[in-house]
């Protein structure tokens, strides 16, 4: 049975526990994730899933100023790591950037990694990649100047499959974005990894899982991941969302992992 202990660190950082016994698992969700999102990779597997929440999402407090960079935001997820005693941890998206900073400069510190449609490695993201976040950034500009999300829910539904009916994923995704207006402006730029080569030297079992045609979280970026441990397997989901409608394969995968 599951049992939530939420608490909370310096930056605002919350974690809920769910599930009882090892292994421990920490679960680090995507920029903008909803609550969720962020527990959808954790649901089924053994033992206990810790969830982090970060700064300006669901209940936690907004960021505070210059918060949201790779080796601050992997501090705090080492520092909740080492709290709760997790030997594991699955990654999206931003969660999937910080974990590796976390492997490339602790090397053995976990057992076994998940790392969900990673989206940048060691170069900044290109310019086909970072139009998407520009069009984000712009479009919540707009709805804090003026009041009017429109143009922003045009912008998140624009890059969902067709034919989904996703509109309450939509209206979530725009709530969480309205709070990221610094981290759209200052993630794009950075890379969470200096020196790929750090990570020939980790010792954990790793997961990394693919979207297909995300701008956002490109395949060549995953196969770069993979191919940056020594041993690594690579799946790549014929989807776009794939936490959203593939979620039976990934659950799926993440049990085999987890073993």
């Amino acid at each position: 049975m599951s049992s939530p202990l939420a608490t909370a660190e310096a930056n605002g950082v919350r974690w809920s526990a769910h599930g009882t016994g090892g292994p421990v698992t920490l679960v680090v969700p995507g920029l903008g994730a909803t609550p969720g999102e962020a527990r959808l990779p954790a649901t089924g597997l053994p033992g206990t899933r810790v969830v982090l929440t970060l700064p300006s999402h669901g209940e936690s407090p907004d960021a505070p100023p210059g918060y949201f960079r790779y080796d601050t935001i992997a501090a705090d997820v080492l520092a909740v790591a080492d709290e709760v005693g997790a030997t594991a941890a699955i990654g999206t998206s931003l969660g999937a950037s910080a974990l590796l900073h976390i492997a490339a400069s602790h090397p053995a510190r976990f057992e076994r990694l998940a790392l969900l449609l990673p989206a940048v490695l060691d170069e900044p993201r290109t310019a086909e990649a970072a139009d998407p976040l520009t069009r984000l950034c712009e479009a919540t500009e707009h709805a804090l100047a003026t009041g009017d999300s429109g143009l922003l829910h045009a912008v998140v539904a624009a890059d969902l499959p067709p034919g989904q009916h996703l509109a309450d994923y939509v209206d979530k995704r725009v709530a969480a974005v309205l709070r990221l207006r610094e981290a759209l402006r200052q993630l794009p730029p950075q890379v969470p990894v200096a020196d790929v080569a750090a990570l020939a030297e980790v010792t954990a079992k790793v997961l990394v899982v693919s979207p297909t045609g995300d701008p956002l979280h490109p395949e060549h970026v995953a196969k770069s991941v993979a191919a940056a441990f020594p041993a690594a397997r690579l799946v790549v989901l014929p989807a776009l969302i794939p936490l959203v409608t593939h979620r039976r394969e990934l659950r799926a995968l993440l049990a085999d992992w987890a073993v």
